[in-house]
């Protein structure tokens, strides 16, 4: 079936998951010969696969629309092959088959099997020769896959299974790999990273695991991402406060701060389990950056519990905030609900949610007009280098835009005098 030096190209839709997928798919066609490549734009190729993403309504439809796209071309003979991986495909495969027949295969959430259609042997060794994608200086670190969780709305333990750690061995060697590929920044990612290592060594064992990347000489920054406000260890805030590597950056998904709704919602956290964690985070580390989302419009959500999330935002003066509609997820038990809440309300809550958390970035940021910071360059557009300071994440966070006459270098880390602000930017200038 194969023929060596085929041109094949993956594309990826969704989280930073999916691109640990699609970039450790691109690692074993390019160990076995293909000429692999990872693209958004145009395409030039013999054979596409899509990571599709199934998370919610709009990604779904993003995924469908995406596959149909490239059924067109196969159809023009503009491509040869076509096959389809991930999530939606994990969750709707036969559905998928039998709507849209001309894909030339469908496989779900393990990379194995689509590799299979290759002839090629998924190699646990080779996650440590994985290619990111991402900017040279910075990737992600899957450290766990899947979730234990069973909340309300939440598909993903549908497609991706319980959590599953992996060995801190393992994310070590993967890690260094990394760093000596030039990687700085490590970005850790599971649906879960406080749950990790509850199901391999008997304890949460996120400390640990940070404990021992922090030891890798030349990684600077370490990032994590998506924490539980459940169970939350807090000795994590310790091992945070403990490390200078680690950044000063906690993203913790609330999804709501009324108990009625967090009850309904099956989160197993109230808002005072939020509050303890907040307060003991910025005692401990009082300069820490708090990401957080939440999900307005799910069923019963009233007009009083939309008033307590809000005023739960502007009492606690979240860093960053992301929001979400409610998305009605078939299998989920929340879709046993009736979604009593219209498009046109979900859409206003949404927007006075975020008017609110942009008045409150905006005082934020403005009182960083002045201080010095330091400053990752991640690119450059038109006259500005543009940068991150270890309070924000890539792609979902603020940005420091820099004009200067120097030559800067993408991926080097400069101090910055901040010397204006807007909502959601900073604006600064070199200090020599």
């Amino acid at each position: 079936m194969k023929t060596k030096k085929t041109k094949t190209t993956v594309i990826t839709l969704g989280c930073s998951k999916n691109l640990i997928d699609s970039e450790n798919i691109i690692t074993h066609l390019k160990n076995d010969g293909y000429d692999a490549s990872h693209e958004k734009g145009d395409i030039d190729t013999d054979t596409i696969i899509i990571n599709t993403c199934g998370f919610i309504h709009d990604a779904k439809a993003e995924s469908i629309n995406t596959i149909l796209d490239f059924v067109e071309l196969k159809k023009r003979g503009e491509i040869k092959n076509l096959y389809v991986t991930g999530c939606l495909s994990q969750r709707y495969k036969d559905d998928l088959a039998k709507e849209i027949p001309e894909v030339d295969g469908y496989f779900g959430t393990n990379i194995s099997d689509v590799l299979a259609k290759f002839n090629i042997d998924y190699k646990k060794n080779l996650l440590g020769e994985r290619l990111p994608t991402t900017p040279p200086h910075y990737a992600y670190l899957k450290i766990a896959e899947g979730c234990s969780r069973s909340c309300a709305f939440c598909a993903i333990p549908l497609m991706r299974g319980k959590h599953k750690s992996r060995e801190i061995e393992d994310l070590v060697l993967e890690a260094k790999k990394l760093v000596d590929k030039g990687v700085k920044e490590l970005i850790l990612i599971s649906q879960e990273l406080t749950y990790y290592g509850l199901d391999i060594y008997g304890q949460r064992s996120i400390s640990k695991l940070l404990n021992e990347l922090v030891k890798i000489k030349n990684l600077q920054w370490i990032r994590l991402h998506y924490t539980y406000p459940g169970s939350f260890p807090m000795e994590l805030i310790d091992t945070m406060a403990k490390h200078d590597k680690i950044c000063n950056y906690l993203d913790i998904p609330l999804q709501h701060t009324s108990d009625s709704i967090l009850k309904k919602m099956k989160r197993f956290a109230t808002k005072k389990d939020a509050l303890d964690i907040i307060t003991y985070a910025r005692k401990v580390i009082p300069d820490i950056a708090i990401r957080t989302t939440f999900i307005v419009g799910f069923p019963g959500e009233t007009e009083s519990d939309f008033e307590e999330l809000l005023d739960f935002i502007r009492e606690n003066k979240f860093d960053r905030v992301g929001a979400f509609e409610y998305s009605h997820e078939e299998d989920t038990t929340a879709f046993l609900l009736e979604d009593d809440i219209s498009d046109e309300e979900k859409q206003h809550r949404i927007s006075l949610l975020m008017e609110v958390q942009r008045e409150i970035s905006y005082n934020k940021n403005t009182e960083k007009i002045n201080s010095k910071l330091k400053v990752l360059i991640d690119r450059k557009e038109g006259n500005y280098y543009i940068g991150r300071t270890q309070y924000d994440s890539p792609e979902v966070d603020n940005e420091v835009l820099i004009q200067t006459d120097s030559i800067l270098k993408i991926g080097d880390f400069v101090n910055v005098k901040i010397t204006d602000a807007e909502d959601f930017d900073l604006y600064g200038e070199v200090q020599i």
